[in-house]
């Protein structure tokens, strides 16, 4: 079935040459304002011939070191310094934002587990529903930056995935390389059928995916690897001129093959991990811990690693409930090339 045209309009002219600050307007009636909008920032330079980039942040509220870097960019970025286009959105998922939550608070959706969305559905599957058939169709490659929110702190890096066009998959893995920070990976979702970076993907986008931290703060560490990130992800794809930076120390490459990566718990209770981040874990070693709440005189549940690799994810929060990630264990690779 072919769907009506989407709801949301933008305020900007995504081919006028320039730098554009408007915002995507989006209608919505609620008990606070009956004939409302989302206003969805979002700033477009345009000059002259070249690839388009489309800068994402905010895909989950809580998710502050991109949508900070990318509000940064959005005010410095002069339209002389770009060949081509970039269209930057630092905050995709608004309402989640302003509730300072994951999912959004008009209507609880995940933006990132609601594309290719629908124009007929609720705010969130209208917003995936204009990145899917509006934004992502202007783009030759796309960033979209995340990390772990309140739930997860993630050792920062990043990522593409294994796709069936070898060639798309390298160009995006050049990107994560280019990206710059400490860790370059190879990722595996647990189920990717509803997310951003499927809906781009499977257009035939170069993309590049980030986790630059978490906890629901920023650091400045973690600040200056998402800038230099986004700032060598234009020069990679030729859209600003200018030499790579580096990071630090030399780059790590991980490769998350399969599902057995991800701890998951299996019981509630206060987690106490025995890792901290970037620490290299071998098979059988004791992970975790989870310490019963309600009793005193209880042995803990020992959770032993099944794989041998780095901590690259843990669970931010020391309470735990069953189903929640604890940790996640990468493996370090030379190369992530095929």
């Amino acid at each position: 079935m072919s769907k009506r045209p989407s709801p949301v309009s933008p305020t900007v002219d995504f081919d006028a040459d320039g730098i554009q600050h408007g915002f995507l307007k989006l209608p919505i009636s609620t008990d606070e304002s009956a004939w409302g909008a989302v206003m969805i920032p979002v700033t477009v330079i345009n000059n002259g011939a070249g690839p388009t980039a489309l800068l994402t942040a905010g895909n989950h509220g809580d998710e502050y070191e991109g949508i900070t870097a990318l509000l940064k960019l959005s005010n410095t970025l002069r339209a002389e310094d770009v060949r081509g286009r970039v269209i930057i959105v630092p905050i995709m998922n608004v309402p989640a934002a302003t509730a300072g939550k994951r999912t959004s608070g008009l209507d609880g959706g995940n933006l990132n587990r609601s594309f290719p969305g629908d124009p007929d559905g609720g705010v969130t599957e209208q917003i995936a529903d204009y990145f899917t058939r509006e934004l992502v169709p202007m783009c030759d490659v796309a960033l979209d930056l995340h990390s772990g929110g309140r739930t997860l702190d993630i050792l920062p890096f990043a990522a593409a995935h294994r796709l069936d066009d070898h060639d798309q998959e390298a160009q995006s893995l050049g990107g994560a390389v280019a990206f710059g920070a400490p860790v370059a990976m190879m990722m595996f979702e647990l189920d990717a059928t509803k997310l951003y970076d499927t809906a781009v993907e499977s257009q035939g986008k170069t993309f590049v995916t980030t986790e630059l931290g978490g906890g629901g703060t920023t650091t400045p560490e973690r600040m200056a690897i998402a800038e230099r990130g986004v700032r060598n992800f234009l020069i990679h794809y030729g859209l600003i001129e200018g030499q790579l930076e580096s990071p630090a120390g030399q780059q790590v490459y991980v490769d998350m093959p399969d599902a057995s990566c991800y701890v998951q718990s299996e019981h509630s209770g206060l987690l106490e991990l025995s890792f901290a981040l970037g620490e290299t874990v071998r098979r059988g070693d004791v992970i975790a811990r989870i310490y019963d709440m309600t009793r005193t005189g209880s042995e803990p549940i020992i959770y032993h690693a099944k794989r041998d690799g780095v901590l690259v994810a843990r669970r931010f929060p020391a309470q735990v409930n069953m189903g929640d990630t604890i940790a996640v264990i990468a493996e370090v690779v030379d190369s992530l090339e095929r």
